[in-house]
């Protein structure tokens, strides 16, 4: 390509080709999804915010955990959409940065709710007399904004250590831009050794080490649960499988990334792309209200409540 290594070029999102023979079934599904999880995910934060028996650092997590996906869905499917229904293809490479930004960020940030959410079931169940004092609302905020001020200079980093590379390519095999669709696009002769080790061990190193710390609070948790009284250890195992499907759900997610990266190099075609991306962007923002709604008493209560005054009030 003449022009094949110019900073100012338009990048195809070949997976909206792949879609453009259905375009207005695929619009009316995603649409129907962004709908559904900013809904629900908006009612529950609302009760959140105005209910003050749920001003406590659970349901501040889950609050948090919940505006993270709206954020998420809201780094996609609103582009997505419009570029369906316009039947665009192409993406500004600054466009495509930002977007890359927003979909790392997400990830980045779930993981680090994931985290402080099973420090603080940990706390609830493993230390019960020092939890009040050790996990406040205050801390929780705290370390929601230093996770969130972490996240974003850590992906701004290696977005900027993108931008420096020259592309010799246009074509992205997705139906979003992320990160490393845009680096598999870099020169041949372009030295990106620091992209390399900066986006690759610190990435791996992040994601495995906050895994490891879920997975062995969780399991410390449920030797606990053994301990405690009937009524405490079903009330505490309730809690730790609500938190588990919604963490193996973003898990899921992760391994179908993983998987797509590991044999996207083997002439994967667009359409098994874009399966493997479709898991990591629907399922997490969609099934976290679904869960967390229906499996947490308070919430569900609160809920019900509310959408009963909803009803009367319609009917006065």
């Amino acid at each position: 390509m003449a022009n094949g290594s110019s900073f100012d070029i338009n990048l195809e999102l070949l997976g909206l080709l792949e879609m453009e023979s259905h375009k207005y079934l695929y619009c009316v599904f995603f649409l129907v999804l962004y709908i559904a999880n900013i809904t629900m995910s908006g009612f529950i934060v609302y009760l959140v915010l105005t209910e003050e028996s749920l001003h406590k650092p659970m349901y501040i997590l889950i609050c948090n955990l919940l505006c993270n996906g709206i954020f998420g869905s809201s780094a996609i499917f609103p582009k997505l959409l419009t570029d369906m229904l316009m039947s665009s293809k192409t993406i500004s490479r600054n466009g495509c940065l930002m977007q890359s930004l927003s979909v790392s960020l997400f990830a980045f940030y779930e993981i680090w709710t994931f985290t402080i959410m099973a420090y603080d079931q940990y706390l609830a169940v493993c230390q019960p007399l020092h939890y009040v004092s050790q996990m406040t609302n205050k801390k929780v905020v705290h370390l929601l904004v230093l996770s969130l001020v972490y996240s974003f200079v850590v992906i701004l980093v290696a977005i900027l250590l993108t931008t420096r590379v020259p592309l010799c390519g246009t074509q992205i095999k997705n139906i979003f831009c992320d990160n490393m669709s845009i680096f598999i696009l870099a020169c041949t002769d372009t030295d990106t050794s620091i992209n390399n080790i900066y986006g690759g061990v610190l990435s791996t190193a992040f994601f495995l080490l906050s895994t490891v710390f879920i997975v062995s609070s969780y399991i410390r948790i449920y030797f606990i649960c053994h301990r405690l009284s009937l009524e405490s250890s079903k009330k505490a195992m309730h809690t730790l499988i609500t938190h588990l499907i919604n963490f193996s759900t973003f898990l899921i997610g992760v391994i179908f990334i993983f998987v797509r990266y590991r044999v996207g190099n083997v002439k994967l075609p667009v359409s098994g792309h874009i399966l493997l991306c479709i898991p990591s962007m629907v399922l997490p923002p969609l099934l976290s209200p679904l869960v967390y709604g229906i499996r947490t008493k308070a919430l569900k209560v609160k809920m019900i409540r509310r959408l009963k005054e909803l009803k009367k009030w319609r009917h006065l």
